[in-house]
């Protein structure tokens, strides 16, 4: 008995003296959050100090890092705030373009809108949540083709 409690006070020991730099630790990421338009308009970079959020195809990015380029007077500020999709897909800054909307998208304008949402968007800036969109219906019932578990940083303890 006595060298049962002498082995595990030498492990907890082991373990309390630890090179803390040796340990892995993954931090907690923050929860996916869902955003109505209205929300996301919050983020528009027109307010100093405040994150600047970007959707496209109803992922939310935080693009704050390149604030050069789409915070206020910038020249992609016109992108952010909301769900850009068909203005990405099209590389278009044309007020009609921005939207959510991809019907009427050629093949190619298809393709492109992948190339840079996986490419540009997923590589290079941090995911915070998804557009109310995604999940919901205009009508407001479920989108049945929506799955949790297929989407990028989300887990099911997540919100939602």
């Amino acid at each position: 008995m006595f060298y049962l409690h002498l082995m595990a006070w030498f492990s907890f020991t082991l373990v309390c003296m630890a090179d803390e730099t040796k340990l892995k630790v993954k931090p907690d990421s923050k929860p996916v959050r869902l955003f109505t338009d209205e929300e996301l308009r919050r983020y528009d970079g027109s307010e100093e100090g405040q994150p600047i959020y970007m959707a496209i195809k109803g992922v939310v990015f935080d693009v704050t890092s390149g604030k050069g380029f789409y915070g206020k007077g910038a020249s992609y500020n016109a992108l952010v705030g909301k769900d850009s999709t068909r203005a990405v897909a099209k590389m278009s800054l044309d007020p009609k373009d921005l939207t959510h909307d991809t019907t009427g998208l050629t093949k190619k304008q298809l393709e492109s809108l992948e190339r840079v949402f996986t490419g540009t968007y997923k590589s290079k800036y941090p995911i915070v949540g998804y557009t109310s969109r995604r999940l919901l219906n205009e009508d407001g019932s479920p989108n049945q083709d929506f799955r949790p578990e297929d989407q990028p940083k989300f887990k099911n303890s997540d919100e939602l």
